[in-house]
C-alpha cells in the first residue's frame, strides 16, 4: 500500500513527494535542483493542455522571440518537457516519438537559456540541462507513488540510462530488473 503524504502546505507536500522520488530513484538532488523541481510542479499543476502541446514547435516559437519573453518561453519548454518525460512518459509512445525526444528538447531549452542569462541564473539552467535525465527519473518515481502506474516500458527506461558516452550500467540494471549488465568499452550506437 502506498504511503500517504501529509504535508502541512502544498510546498511541503511537493518536497516530501520529490524526496521520496529521489529515494526510490537512488538519486540525490542538491537543494537548487530539488527546489526548482518542487516549484516547477507547483507552477504547472493547473497546466491542463500540457499533454496536447507540441514541444518542438513551442521551442521553435520561443527561439523566434526576444528578451524576457524568449527566456520565459524557453524556461516553459524545458519545464514542460521535464514534466512530460517524468510524469507522462507513456505520452511519448502514443505520439510515436522516443522518450529521448522530450529529454533532448528540454535539455536544449535549458541549455539555450543558460547561454543567455547572467552568471548566477545561467549556472542553475546549465545544471538543470546536465541533470535532466536524473530529474526525469525522480519524477517517474513520484508518479509511481500513486500506485496506479508501474512506470515506463523497459525500452523507455533504457533511454533514460543513456548518456553521451554510452549506457550507464547502474541505470540500465534498473531499466531491466533482474538483468546482469556488464559495462563494455565500446560505445553503443
Amino acid at each position: 500500500m502506498p504511503q500517504i503524504m501529509t504535508g502541512d502546505s502544498p510546498i511541503q507536500l511537493w518536497h516530501e513527494l520529490v524526496r521520496e522520488g529521489e529515494s526510490r530513484a537512488h538519486a540525490r538532488l542538491d537543494e537548487d535542483l530539488e527546489s526548482y523541481l518542487v516549484f516547477t510542479l507547483m507552477r504547472h499543476l493547473g497546466d491542463a493542455p500540457l499533454a496536447h502541446r507540441v514541444m518542438a514547435l513551442e521551442l521553435l516559437e520561443a527561439l523566434l522571440k526576444d528578451g524576457r519573453r524568449r527566456r520565459d518561453e524557453l524556461r516553459d519548454v524545458g519545464d514542460r518537457c521535464l514534466l512530460l518525460a517524468g510524469l507522462y512518459p507513456d505520452l511519448a509512445q502514443r505520439r510515436r516519438v522516443s522518450l529521448r525526444y522530450f529529454v533532448t528538447l528540454g535539455q536544449g531549452a535549458y541549455d539555450q537559456l543558460a547561454q543567455e542569462l547572467t552568471r548566477a541564473v545561467a549556472a542553475l539552467y546549465a545544471q538543470l540541462a546536465r541533470a535532466f535525465a536524473q530529474l526525469v527519473r525522480v519524477l517517474i518515481e513520484v508518479r509511481k507513488l500513486s500506485g496506479e502506474w508501474s512506470g515506463p516500458e523497459p525500452l523507455a527506461r533504457l533511454e533514460l540510462a543513456a548518456r553521451g558516452d554510452g549506457i550507464d550500467p547502474g541505470a540500465a540494471a534498473q531499466a531491466f530488473e533482474g538483468a546482469i549488465v556488464v559495462a563494455g568499452t565500446e560505445r553503443l550506437q
